[in-house]
């Protein structure tokens, strides 16, 4: 029995002995010592071989390697934790912070907001719709009937598993769904991403975004149209723009115009911008089509109204001074930069 005695003494001074200096060392010593298959564990399972005047006094000892190896772990830790700190190097604090690039939003969206902000103050809600849509909604009803040819206008993509449904060209198609399902008075602005089959330039993209605006009440006349118009290029493009209305075509409208603004570049003398003219063409109107409002069930010698609709990358381009519609769509960071907020 002296030699389970003699091992368990042999076996503290060990442990009291143990030179430690990394941290993988101290992870190899306690899985030696007090690890679920250590060797202080295995000293326990000699308890059942010690004679029974013998157990007490062994007992004791097994205890005292088991506090010990446990002791000794800890103060190695501490003492590696200790070491490990004294060795991080304090950065100078008087050095200028370098400065990091964490996002902005993306110029389309902040044109989108701004457009938004201006018509939402005096009254104009903010309505969404589907961007894949069906013909009644995107064409028919708003007076563009099958085989008119006002749908050349738009080279629509179609989904080719179902003929009927497409791509969106318009933002109109939301209106056409507020007209169905609410009477006026209505006043909506509808901003959201649109397609056509067009080929990508500089000035083209078959990707672009719109904000369409309706107002349908009672007695609503051409002279409100153009007084909304007035308030929204002076409230964007600056208190001293002017408008001018050109005769248009537009299916869901009539009359319908143009519109153009006076160049905020060059204040009208002429420019590259605005092509030596002094005016820069922004958006589309006119009065709704009586029907428009009768194929959406309302009825057009009780209400009448007015409609617009813009592109959102023209306003961002003269905004912005950019010259190329595609850098809107290609993620490059070093454009994208330039739009964060200092």
């Amino acid at each position: 029995m002296s030699e389970i005695f003699d091992q368990a003494k042999a076996l503290l001074e060990e442990i009291k002995n143990a030179s430690i200096q990394t941290p993988e060392e101290l992870e190899q010593f306690r899985i030696k010592y007090i690890g679920s298959k250590g060797l202080v564990k295995g000293l326990f399972g000699h308890m059942r071989s010690v004679a029974p005047e013998q157990k007490k006094e062994f007992g004791l000892l097994v205890n005292e390697v088991k506090q010990t190896a446990e002791n000794k772990h800890k103060s190695l830790k501490e003492n590696l934790s200790a070491s490990s700190s004294e060795k991080v190097e304090i950065p100078d604090l008087s050095l200028n912070a370098g400065t990091e690039f964490t996002g902005s939003r993306h110029p389309i969206s902040i044109v989108k907001n701004d457009i938004i902000e201006i018509f939402s103050r005096i009254g104009f809600d903010v309505v969404e719709g589907p961007e894949i849509e069906d013909d009644w909604h995107n064409f028919t009803g708003l007076n563009t009937p099958e085989h008119h040819p006002a749908r050349d206008m738009q080279d629509t993509f179609y989904i080719q598993t179902d003929p009927v449904r497409l791509l969106r060209t318009q933002t109109s198609s939301v209106q056409v769904r507020v007209m169905e399902n609410q009477q006026p008075p209505i006043r909506i602005i509808c901003p959201g991403r649109v397609y056509r089959n067009e080929t990508i330039s500089a000035r083209a993209h078959c990707v672009f975004h719109q904000v369409e605006g309706l107002y349908i009440d009672k007695g609503v006349s051409f002279a409100d149209l153009k007084q909304m118009l007035l308030y929204f290029a002076r409230s964007y493009f600056g208190p001293e723009t002017k408008i001018r209305l050109r005769p248009s075509y537009f299916p869901f409208t009539e009359p319908s115009a143009e519109v153009d603004i006076s160049c905020f570049i060059c204040g009208g003398d002429g420019c590259s911008i605005c092509k030596k003219t002094g005016w820069v063409e922004i958006l589309g109107c006119g009065m709704v089509d009586p029907n428009v409002l009768e194929s959406s069930g309302i009825d057009p010698d009780v209400y009448s109204g007015y409609a617009w609709g813009m592109g959102i990358e023209r306003p961002a381009m003269l905004k912005y001074k950019i010259d190329d519609i595609r850098l809107f769509y290609e993620n490059d960071i070093r454009f994208l930069k330039q739009f964060a907020k200092a």
